[in-house]
């Protein structure tokens, strides 16, 4: 019974609600209400709120002036409305103009949307206006001539669009103006100066244009100025160090340039300084030492150059210095260790040199600090090590040296030590970890000798050890196995030895690299255990045993590389569980048994390598058939059988040699991408005509087979190239009638496939005799022009012997350039490719250009279809392709003049000894997108299309403006053109660049091209190099995004 009359009960309850919410309604209708009141009700009826929220105002209480929410003078006229934080959705109706008393309106933190009534600007008694943080759209009422009073106004956090209206800057007492994280557009009205009582204006993260008005330094009682986020060019103007009162200043993320003008009035307030992610340049003012207030500054990624004042040492008050990607130079000064109160220092990125002071070691409030790429050198302080608030040290990319001492292990808020790239050596203090905070260390790279403290991950906080490239020995110790926290271990490269633990509690570890070490005994099958594991590299150690089952558990795998072991046993079916692994590496071991064939399941493999082992069985026919596989090498076994016939597959290199194969070669018509076939050291049977369809051979080794008849003449390129790779299959012959070919390659071990001769022995005579009277004609007119040869060739050595673009200028401004180089000395040289050297030619004060010297070897390279090429390549014309400006050819070399491009090449910028670490990301932006213009102009607006064969960042040159400019399109394919080139096969490109499909190729697509492009877009998010030391063995910038990607 109690059950059944708590519903009976919530129902009637519900019920009588309802009747009385009408009658309140009723009564509020029939009751006299003021105007205000009016409109407020109004108002109100365009609002949803929560039941308990609309109850406040709309309670038993039947005047709207009695709700708690509104707040009127004695004749109920509405002078506040505060519903801040009430969750209250709809619009702002017109009807706000009517409360002509109200002073203060407070709907912020809500959920209102519509544009705001231009009705609001008769409220002529507002003093506050605070709509911040809703969903208003549309622009800001232009019209505020009646808002006389108005002090506050807050627009931040909406949609508003449009600019800002100049009739803001006519109210005479309006104090605070907040209108940040909108889109707002256009620029600061230039009338600002007239709000002298204007003490904070905010308009940060907009998308406002143009230059900060200089008016703005009359408003000399502003305290608070948020300018980043913008678009802003221009310079500072230099009143801003009028304006005394100022305490904030915050203009980062611009597009600002000019030198900074602060320190050189008054700035005794200023607190906060942020120039960060603009242009500036010039040097650091001296005179910011005087701004004895200042705890932040920060010009992060600027242009500055030149030292760090010494007068920063004033500032007692310094909580965070952030100097970093800038050209700064110099040593860091010592002064610094005056900042008492710094906990904040960021150096990095910049072109500093000397020793760290010994005074830093007075900064006894320092949380972080970051050195890493400058050129600094010598032995980092003791009195350093003793500071221990420290929680972050970043020091890598430097000339540092000396050990590490024992007080780093005192430092229990220590997070993060970072020193790779370095010179420290020593032993590793054994008690780090201890009692410690640390997440993450990375010493790679240094001298580091002696064992891995043993308690490392006692704290159970450490996330990423990378100590490769040491020299390091002993064990990995037993407690890094039950590290729960760690991600990331890098052990590879050092002389560490015995077993690899086993990893039971690991389940965050993402990558294990302890390759090329000489770990022994077995892979521990508790591996199986980390199931976030993506790469897992064992290679060149001495483990022994199997391959885990254990393994298979990893699902989210992507890279398995055991090779270089001794491994024994089958190959463990439950690999097949390892849905997304790309490479899988197992050889040069022992292993034996067949190929399971459960690893079809593996659709995404695109490399297999089971090299030199001892497995058996044939090949499976389904490796064939998975649809991602490109490269299979199952050379030295003992697999047996014949090779199974395939209907199609994507496999571009394929290697089943030394595999005691039989029978006969499969059809190979529908192996479109086959770039490199090694199947020697069998016993393979029959012809090789099965090959005969296939053009897209790079190279090939068929040799020690039982192969008979004749070489295809689509190989006999490459029978050419390497005979070895044809030799032993005695039955084997070149049929040169059907080659196509003038002469028959030579060979001593390959014949020429048997003619019939039908008797014609008096018709051979004859041929013979022939044969000798034409090779003494020959020789005899050959003698006659190599005189005449000589004779013009000295001629033309003796006028320089320059074959020129056609005009007579031309002739002065070749002397003109051989002038300015020195006749091409190498202090003019500004770069070094694969098609020549560059230098550097001032020709006069605007006149200044790049030459390209191109050397085509000792016979004469120039012909008519290279100077109709250079000719052809001359005409194309286009914003981000660099123009050539004329063209000379000698005997042996030419050269090419080109635009001169100030910032040198994208390669320069990103790669250089001390580079500038992070470019602005519009900036990262244009110089793809200007790339890929050019690019996409070369491939499809130029008639005939240009293929550049070699896109890297070394040829994307950067102007003035960081516009990019691709250079040396074409120029691989006229190097092409000389014989030089077309006695040996050269791979197009650079290595790194190069599409898989072009490995070996000679011959280019516009899809290699892109290929190249999206490589140096890589290049271009990441600072690495397509092919970067930090790389484990054999991997390039592609493998590594994609290993990091799955990482993550």
């Amino acid at each position: 019974m109690e059950y059944s009359r708590k519903p009976m009960f919530v129902s009637l309850l519900y019920v009588f609600t309802i009747i009385a919410v009408n009658a309140v309604s009723s009564t509020v209708s029939a009751v006299s209400l003021s105007s205000d009141e009016q409109a407020l009700v109004s108002i109100f009826s365009r609002w949803e709120a929560p039941i308990s929220v609309k109850s406040r105002w709309n309670s038993s209480r039947i005047v709207p002036c009695s709700w708690n929410v509104v707040e009127c003078d004695k004749t109920r006229n509405v002078v506040s409305l505060n519903l801040s934080n009430f969750g209250i959705s709809g619009s702002l109706g017109p009807e706000i103009g009517l409360l002509g008393h109200l002073k203060t309106l407070d709907l912020s933190s809500n959920n209102l949307s519509g544009p705001i009534p231009v009705e609001i600007t008769d409220c002529g008694r507002l003093e506050m206006l605070d709509l911040s943080v809703n969903n208003f759209t549309g622009e800001i009422p232009k019209k505020y001539g009646n808002l006389q009073k108005l002090r506050f106004l807050y627009f931040y956090v909406n949609s508003l669009v449009g600019q800002i209206p100049e009739s803001l800057f006519h109210i005479p007492n309006l104090r605070f103006l907040r209108l940040s994280e909108n889109s707002l557009n256009g620029s600061i009205p230039s009338n600002i100066g007239n709000a002298t009582k204007l003490e904070d204006f905010e308009v940060n993260d907009n998308k406002l244009t143009g230059n900060i008005p200089s008016s703005i330094s009359n408003c000399s009682a502003l305290e608070f100025l948020y300018l980043n986020g913008n678009h802003f060019i221009g310079t500072l103007p230099q009143g801003l160090n009028n304006l005394e009162n100022l305490i904030m200043l915050y203009v980062n993320s611009n597009g600002l340039e000019g030198s900074i003008p602060l320190g050189s009035g008054s700035c005794k307030n200023l607190q906060s300084v942020d120039l960060s992610e603009n242009r500036f340049q010039g040097v650091l003012p001296s005179g910011l030492g005087n701004c004895t207030n200042l705890m932040q500054f920060s010009v992060v990624n600027n242009n500055l150059t030149g030292k760090i004042p010494s007068s920063f040492g004033q500032l007692k008050k310094l909580t965070g210095l952030y100097l970093d990607q800038n050209w700064l130079s110099g040593n860091i000064p010592s002064e610094l260790g005056n900042c008492k109160s710094l906990s904040e220092l960021i150096l990095s990125d910049n072109n500093l040199e000397g020793e760290i002071p010994v005074e830093l070691g007075k900064l006894t409030e320092l949380t972080r600090l970051q050195l890493f790429n400058n050129s600094l050198t010598g032995e980092v302080p003791l009195d350093f090590w003793k500071i221990r608030s420290l929680e972050k040290v970043l020091i890598y990319s430097n000339r540092l040296y000396g050990e590490l001492p024992l007080e780093v292990t005192k430092l229990r808020k220590l997070r993060n030590l970072t020193l790779f790239d370095n010179y420290f050596s020593g032993e590793i203090p054994q008690s780090l970890g201890v009692n410690s905070s640390l997440e993450v260390i990375d010493f790679t790279n240094n001298k580091f000798t002696g064992q891995i403290p043993p308690d490392i991950c006692s704290s159970k906080r450490l996330m990423k050890l990378v100590l490769g490239y040491n020299m390091l020995t002993g064990s990995i110790p037993p407690s890094l196995g039950s590290c729960s926290s760690l991600i990331r271990l890098k052990l590879d490269n050092n002389k560490l030895t015995g077993a690899i633990p086993e990893f039971e509690d690991n389940l965050a570890l993402h990558f294990m690299d302890l390759s090329s070490n000489n770990f022994n005994g077995k892979v521990p099958s508790s591996l199986g255990n980390c199931k976030t594991l993506s790469l897992i590299n064992l290679t060149m150690n001495e483990l022994s045993g199997f391959i885990p089952p254990e393994l298979g558990k990893l699902t989210e795998l992507g890279y398995l590389n055991l090779s270089h072991n001794h491994l024994s046993g089958s190959l463990p079916s439950e690999l097949s569980n390892c849905r997304k692994l790309l490479k899988l590496d197992l050889s040069r071991n022992l292993l034996n048994g067949s190929i399971p064939t459960s690893l079809r399941s593996l659709t995404a493999l695109f490399l297999m390598d089971l090299r030199e082992n001892r497995l058996s069985g044939g090949i499976p026919s389904f490796l064939f058939e998975l649809e991602s596989l490109w490269d299979l090498r199952l050379g030295g076994n003992i697999l047996g059988g014949t090779i199974p016939f395939v209907g199609s597959s994507i496999i571009s290199f394929l290697n089943l040699s030394n595999n005691g194969l039989t029978g006969q070669l499969p059809d190979m018509s529908n192996f479109r991408n086959l770039q490199q076939l090694d199947v020697s050291l069998n016993h393979l049977t029959g012809t090789l005509d099965s090959l005969d369809d296939i053009h897209s051979f790079l190279t090939i080794n068929v040799s020690h087979n039982l192969f008979s008849g004749p070489i295809p003449p689509n190989l006999l390129n490459l029978f050419s190239e390497s005979t070895s790779s044809f030799l032993g299959n005695p039955g084997l012959c070149v049929d040169c009638p059907h080659s196509g070919a003038s002469t028959c390659p030579e060979s001593r071990d390959i014949k020429v496939c048997s003619i019939k001769r039908n008797n014609h022995k008096s018709l051979q005579q004859s041929i013979k005799i022939a044969m000798i009277v034409l090779g003494a004609s020959l020789l005899t007119v050959i003698a006659i022009m190599s005189v005449c040869y000589a004779y013009v060739k000295f001629q033309r050595r003796s006028k320089n012997d320059v074959e020129v673009s056609g005009e007579e200028s031309s002739h002065k401004k070749i002397k003109r350039v051989m002038e300015c180089t020195g006749n091409f000395d190498d202090m003019y040289v500004i770069g070094k490719g694969a098609h020549g050297t560059v230098y550097k030619a001032a020709l006069g004060p605007e006149e200044v250009y790049a030459i390209k010297k191109i050397e085509f070897g000792r016979q004469r390279a120039v012909n008519k279809s290279m100077i109709r090429e250079i000719q052809t390549l001359g005409t194309i014309k286009h914003r981000n392709l660099v123009k050539i400006e004329d063209f000379w050819f000698r005997s042996n070399y030419g050269l090419i003049m080109y635009e001169y491009m100030e910032n040198r090449s994208l390669g320069y910028i990103l790669h250089r000894a001390n580079p500038l670490s992070t470019l602005k990301w519009d900036v990262r932006y244009n110089i793809a997108l200007g790339t890929a213009q050019g690019l996409a102009y070369l491939h499809f607006d130029c008639d005939p299309v240009v293929l550049h064969r070699d896109i890297k960042p070394e040829n994307i040159l950067l102007d003035s403006e960081m516009e990019p400019h691709i250079s040396d399109f074409g120029i691989a394919k006229l190097m092409s053109q000389t014989p030089a080139a077309t006695q040996s096969i050269a791979v197009p490109g650079t290595i790194g660049y190069i599409a898989p499909e072009n490995a070996f190729a000679t011959t280019w697509t516009k899809e290699s091209d892109v290929y190249s492009y999206g490589v140096v877009l890589l290049e271009l998010l990441t600072r690495k190099k397509a092919v970067d030391l930090s790389f484990p063995d054999g991997m390039d910038i592609v493998g590594w995004v994609g290993s990091v990607w799955n990482e993550s």
